[in-house]
């Protein structure tokens, strides 16, 4: 039975995760910080933001919804501004145009394209015009990792996606080792920075 995102099951897993001692020790998030500043994400909206791993090292003014609770909870732990998905649109930060990057990290997997479409028609109005979308997915190795992934999304497949709203790649990368590196490497993710077309 699949399990689903939204239950304190999956955020005491997020937790467990990331607090083991080793990874501390070894501080294994750094490259992913470092990469999430040079993207110069700016002020954020991030959509399926977790328990805060990355919105806690982005921009001022940032903010983070999902649609876990428990999760929610935890940002808010922390001095995050996180809101449940289902508060976001009568709060505050739901101001249209406001945000200068709109991020997904490790969303798209967990939805099917249907629902993936959903999400993006609900929250790009929240995106500046000249805003950037930040998309970030597990490559192989670490698709298989998590029960509660649907649908896998490669380069190919999120730049089609984005394409149905008028974004065009700017920059993809394999993160945080060659793409090859992805079918054994359970943390190497698929990058890509899309702008609007001018056309």
């Amino acid at each position: 039975m699949r399990k689903n995102t939204k239950e304190v099951d999956y955020t005491e897993r997020l937790q467990t995760l990331g607090g083991k001692k080793w990874k501390e020790i070894l501080d294994v998030q750094r490259p992913y910080r470092w990469n999430l500043k040079r993207l110069n994400p700016g002020k954020t909206l991030e959509i399926g933001c977790g328990i805060g791993r990355l919105l806690e090292h982005l921009p001022k003014g940032s903010v983070g919804i999902d649609h876990n609770p428990h999760s929610v909870e935890e940002c808010n732990k922390k001095g995050l501004t996180a809101l449940q998905t289902s508060k976001f649109s009568k709060s505050k930060f739901a101001k249209k145009n406001t945000y200068d990057s709109i991020l997904l990290a490790h969303v798209f997997e967990h939805l099917n394209q249907k629902d993936n479409i959903k999400l993006l028609n609900e929250y790009l109005p929240f995106l500046k015009k000249n805003g950037k979308l930040l998309i970030i997915c597990p490559q192989e190795k670490g698709y298989t990792t998590d029960q509660t992934h649907v649908e896998f999304y490669d380069f190919s497949k999120i730049e089609k996606l984005i394409g149905k709203f008028g974004f065009v790649c700017d920059r993809k990368m394999s993160f945080p080792f060659p793409r090859s590196i992805g079918k054994i490497f359970t943390y190497n993710e698929f990058v890509v920075v899309a702008k609007k077309s001018n056309e």
